[in-house]
């Protein structure tokens, strides 16, 4: 059915109204990519000046491991300072909440920026986007509610999000798809409508990361050849064993949080997590570190360097990595760990089994982990093709993302359910 006429008492709207969405919306989503990019140039700056500076200058060699458990130690000893004596202790527990939460106090902002950026520079296998996107919600609701105190909150939030979303993975169909699953805004207004200020800062997001950044999360693979009938059932078996190995990690994540969170001071139980990934990055090497996207295309350009078995320790030491890290309450975010895992996994199976493409076997590998990890199943077809982008891809993964769906409809989301305070 069309989505062009109203529900029965629906709010009108109008182009004017519309139009009047832009400025704000441009401005949150400038204002939401230039945060992301200024973290991100920050948090890579100190990692050049702790991993690949500093060793020379001190006579060390960067690769010896007891140097890498000192560093990851040092940065869960630092992100576990934060956490415990920073204004409102750095945000929430990640574990705790999904992508988009309520807005955070302004004062606890600092904090979660710092503790980012340890996450970030440190090698801990965690991603931006949950703190970034906390970030950006928070001062986009605060300012924007002062300077234009009769616009509600939920409209600077949801330009915040698709801002941020947009700059995150350069493009606004991300978070076009994002938002149109989550239905944001009054069900009465037609989709579209709910959704224009927000897919104005999503652009307005990726154009400042393309104008200012080089990013890029395609990786280089050989090209894909088309269609074959005999593509669709692998892709299935691909991405339903890889949502499976996803969902271990979703069972096992509360129960790891239980565990750790046994150590009730933050920077006891940082400062531990931290030498347990260190040790974990000495056993898979600085490509289990870090949130994974530089890491998995260093991977794919020299795969012939890597063999089956290796490629196997890489996908294992990363789950556990980011269920370490994601566990213990670094700040952090699981999809673009969980995406290194998909690509790894894909290059596996085309090891163990060449005849199988390898654009097939990699995405079909991503999108079956990010079903069980993020059980957002747009997501989880725009982040595949992202990282191969070829259009012809498209309808193998759709069905590929069926039999997935299926393993994980109904399983527990990838978050700890908080107790109730007494």
């Amino acid at each position: 059915m069309a989505d062009a006429e109203p529900a029965a008492g629906a709010p009108t709207v109008t182009a004017g109204s519309l139009l009047r969405q832009v400025p704000p919306a441009i401005v949150v989503g400038v204002g939401s990519g230039l945060t992301l990019i200024g973290i991100s140039l920050l948090a890579g700056w100190l990692e050049g000046l702790i991993w690949d500076d500093l060793p020379p200058q001190l006579g060390v060699d960067p690769d010896a491991w007891w140097w890498t458990i000192l560093l990851l130690t040092c940065a869960g000893a630092l992100a576990g300072l934060v956490v415990w004596k920073a204004p409102g202790h750095a945000g929430p527990d990640p574990a705790t909440i999904e992508l988009v939460s309520a807005p955070l106090p302004l004062r606890a902002l600092p904090g979660l920026a710092a503790a980012l950026i340890i996450t970030l520079a440190g090698g801990i296998s965690l991603g931006p986007e949950n703190p970034i996107i906390g970030l950006n919600v928070a001062l986009a609701a605060v300012l924007g509610m002062r300077l234009l105190p009769k616009t509600p909150a939920p409209f600077w939030i949801g330009l915040a999000v698709a801002g941020t979303l947009g700059a995150m993975f350069g493009t606004p169909v991300g978070a076009a798809l994002l938002l149109s699953e989550t239905s944001p805004g009054d069900q009465r207004i037609p989709l579209w409508n709910r959704m224009f200020g927000p897919l104005v800062a999503a652009g307005a997001g990726a154009a400042t990361m393309f104008a200012l950044s080089d990013l890029d999360l395609a990786i280089p693979v050989p090209g894909y050849s088309g269609f074959h009938t005999g593509d669709l059932f692998i892709a299935m078996l691909i991405a339903s064993g890889a949502a499976v190995i996803g969902l271990v990690a979703v069972y096992a994540f509360p129960v790891l949080h239980d565990v750790l969170h046994r150590v009730s001071n933050p920077f006891v139980l940082l400062t531990g997590a931290g030498f347990v990934l260190g040790i974990l990055g000495v056993i898979g090497g600085r490509e289990s570190l870090f949130k994974g996207l530089d890491e998995m295309k260093d991977v794919s350009a020299h795969i012939g360097d890597y063999s089956a078995g290796h490629l196997a320790l890489l996908s294992g030491v990363k789950l556990l990595a980011l269920l370490v890290a994601a566990s213990a309450g670094f700040r952090g975010g699981r999809i673009f760990p969980a995406l290194f895992i998909g690509v790894m996994l894909g290059w596996l199976v085309v090891a163990v089994f060449p005849d199988v493409a390898p654009a097939v076997a990699i995405t079909a590998a991503c999108v079956g982990i990010l079903v069980a990890v993020t059980r957002n199943g747009w997501l989880a077809l725009f982040m595949a093709l992202t990282v191969v982008p070829d259009a012809d891809l498209l309808p193998i993964l759709v069905l590929a993302a069926l039999p997935a769906w299926l393993i994980v409809v109904g399983r527990p989301l990838m978050i700890v359910e908080e107790e109730p305070a007494a």
